[in-house]
């Protein structure tokens, strides 16, 4: 595993449910430090990637040339490989929505598990690791305060630093908006931004353009499971594009970097 190596590689992944292909021979490559935005509309096939990407999924096995390498190894034990890609979604943030504190659900993050249980053993580094992931996240103040009892926008900072504190080499955030208001959009904005400097690759998965920051130079147009358009995101993002990927008239507006719809 080298970073001359591309963070991820798909190619020709056909993936179903029942009889029905959600991805069809798709195939796609992102480097290292390479922040992506995928978009598309509902049932495109993001979601599905990104459960393949983690090993929830698995593509149909008859078809012989597909091949789906993370940071150059095709073969990984599923908790090494979660540790590494940092998943953030909404099912997670709501399966951590609960009476645990946020420390603790941070700390969580070290067993794949939700909370800490009476058999976790909690060495002094995690510790440590916890209490800098929640400074780099500005949340020390919610220590101790049981998520449930947070703000939505608190809610996803605490889900994103328990997946911080295993040092992932990418962040991969599935429509992280929902359920966001305005403010909280863009504080996520703000920390995505803070994330990619402080050299965390980024894996934006979206329908919703005001999600995107500066720093996502590329974007993946995905529709009916496979790559509708692939490209630097000033090129990729116009008018013509999104109005053919979501079937009606769109119109792009761009202002210092952020992207939205008219």
């Amino acid at each position: 595993m080298t970073e001359n190596q591309p963070l991820l590689e798909c190619r020709n992944l056909t993936v179903g449910r029942g009889e029905k292909r959600v991805l069809n021979r798709l195939s796609l490559t992102i480097d290292h430090l390479q922040h992506t935005a995928i978009i598309g509309p509902n049932g495109c096939g993001k979601t599905t990637l990104i459960r393949t990407i983690t090993r929830d999924f698995y593509p149909w096995l008859h078809d012989k040339d597909w091949a789906l390498r993370i940071m150059g190894r095709d073969r990984w034990h599923v908790f090494e490989l979660r540790s590494l890609l940092g998943i953030v979604n909404n099912d997670l943030v709501a399966s951590c929505t609960c009476s645990f504190p946020a420390r603790e659900i941070i700390l969580s993050g070290f067993f794949s598990s939700v909370g800490v249980w009476p058999h976790h053993v909690v060495e002094p580094h995690m510790e440590a690791k916890v209490n800098e992931v929640m400074k780099l996240l500005e949340i020390e103040h919610l220590a101790e305060r049981p998520t449930n009892e947070l703000s939505s926008g608190e809610a996803h900072r605490v889900v994103i630093g328990r997946a911080l504190v295993n040092d992932p080499r990418a962040l991969v955030l599935d429509e992280p908006s929902t359920s966001l208001d305005l403010r909280a959009t863009r504080e996520l904005r703000d920390l995505m931004r803070k994330l990619a400097a402080a050299g965390k690759t980024l894996i934006l998965v979206t329908h919703h353009l005001p999600d995107l920051i500066p720093e996502m130079r590329r974007v993946i147009l995905m529709r009916d499971g496979q790559v509708f358009r692939d490209g630097p995101t000033g090129e990729v993002l116009n008018s013509n594009n999104l109005s053919e990927l979501f079937g009606l008239p769109l119109e792009v507006v761009e202002r210092d970097g952020y992207y939205n719809l008219w």
